[in-house]
């Protein structure tokens, strides 16, 4: 049975996270209140441009979303995420001084992991919520099913390639806490302020849960 800390738990219950990477952060506020006015209160804002930060803190400011900061890799830009407001840290991979330091922040780390050594070495840092990334091209629904059977105490993210057409089937697994999704806050929507389609797509995918 997998046992869930505060942030899994809200995150089990939302199931859908959007993976956002902002390029100009006056679209942050928009972005934003378009989420919330479409029902979801959580978002993962990518250390993947110069405006992560300022979109973290304005994301942060409405008060009312649980946020995550993505492809953190360095201690740098996890101080910053936490001092931005960020609820939870997410990693393309596995790196013991971050777990180590999120430890020390008392704040929740999340990596990225694909391989059963990278899960084991998760577990022996206390760590029970797993990014499962990339998912689709590392075997989708399948290789997570196979993946998962040996560590019933683990839960996972998959991240990469998850849509509106397969986002139902990853939900179903039960060692599926949630799903990170790009499809819904595509960049290029972002940047051209197509906020409605956005909100379209956020919506479509809020009914598959």
């Amino acid at each position: 049975m997998i046992i869930k800390n505060s942030i899994q738990a809200t995150l089990s219950r939302l199931q859908i996270i959007p993976v956002i990477t902002i390029d100009n952060p006056q679209h942050a506020a928009p972005l934003a209140e378009t989420l919330l006015n479409a029902g979801l209160h959580c978002a993962e804002i990518t250390f993947r441009t110069e405006a992560a930060v300022e979109t973290l803190r304005t994301f942060a400011s409405f008060g009312q979303f649980t946020l995550g900061a993505g492809t953190v890799i360095d201690k740098e830009q996890l101080k910053a995420a936490i001092e931005a407001g960020a609820d939870f840290i997410v990693s393309p991979g596995f790196d013991p001084a971050l777990v180590a330091e999120c430890q020390k922040n008392k704040v929740q780390f999340i990596p990225g992991c694909c391989t059963p050594s990278e899960i084991q070495q998760a577990i022996k840092n206390s760590l029970s919520l797993i990014k499962f990334f990339p998912a689709e091209a590392f075997g989708g629904v399948s290789a997570l099913k196979a993946l998962s059977a040996p560590y019933p105490n683990v839960s996972f993210i998959p991240t990469g390639g998850i849509t509106v057409d397969n986002v139902a089937t990853y939900l179903k697994l039960d060692c599926v806490t949630a799903c990170g999704m790009t499809e819904i806050v595509n960049r290029d929507l972002i940047a051209t302020s197509d906020f409605d389609t956005i909100f379209k797509l956020t919506k479509e995918i809020l009914d598959k849960r």
